[in-house]
């Protein structure tokens, strides 16, 4: 396993408020709904999901991390993996933990997180905290498909405390099982709003 860390993807849009515009039906219950991702992608294409650790280290350069990283106790760690099913390449994700929690929850490296968290059966919340469309290159030669792509972050909390921040990024290859992520109209906005990094993709 390569322990690089790739750089947060850059947001070039960012969701004002969680309504769920301009995103369509199906696409808003899987970016903000509160349902596990790897059983969402499981379900949708009858697969199961194969999780592909890229990078796992010690992280404390912020960068483009979501603000709500800052209330996890130093130091950190980041895990980046790839989520497969059947073969192709549906999701990316990165996660922030502290690393003795990390130690901890993350005792089966490539299980998903979901799984790892709720194996003794604790009790968890999941807050959605951001929706964003994203770029790199990096994604685009790994989807195999271009960009921009949307993304979402959330938190996972246990008896009140941030646990971990995990940041999931989506290919495009789901919406040939979820349909457009968006109305034409409403995918020439955000094209506009991107402006040319999007257009370049």
């Amino acid at each position: 396993m390569d322990q690089t860390l790739q750089p947060s993807p850059p947001a070039l849009w960012t969701a004002p408020n969680l309504d769920g515009e301009p995103l369509s039906g199906p696409w808003q219950l899987l970016l903000l709904g509160d349902g596990s991702p790897t059983r969402h992608l499981q379900l949708l294409t009858g697969h199961a999901v194969e999780v592909e650790v890229a990078a796992m280290a010690a992280d404390q350069q912020l960068g483009a991390a979501p603000q709500e990283v800052q209330e996890l106790q130093a130091p950190l760690l980041r895990r980046q993996v790839w989520l497969i099913c059947g073969g192709e390449t549906m999701a990316w994700a990165e996660s922030w933990w502290n690393q003795s929690q990390a130690a901890q929850n993350l005792k089966e490296r490539h299980q998903p997180i979901w799984r790892s968290l709720t194996s003794n059966r604790s009790e968890l919340f999941r807050e959605v905290d951001g929706l964003a469309v994203v770029q790199a290159p990096w994604l685009q030669e790994r989807f195999q498909r271009p960009g921009p792509f949307w993304s979402r972050h959330y938190r996972f909390f246990r008896q009140g405390t941030t646990l971990t921040v995990i940041r999931e990024v989506f290919s495009p290859a789901l919406e040939g099982l979820l349909g457009p992520a968006c109305a034409a109209k409403n995918n020439e906005f955000l094209l506009n709003v991107c402006g040319d990094a999007a257009k370049a993709a």
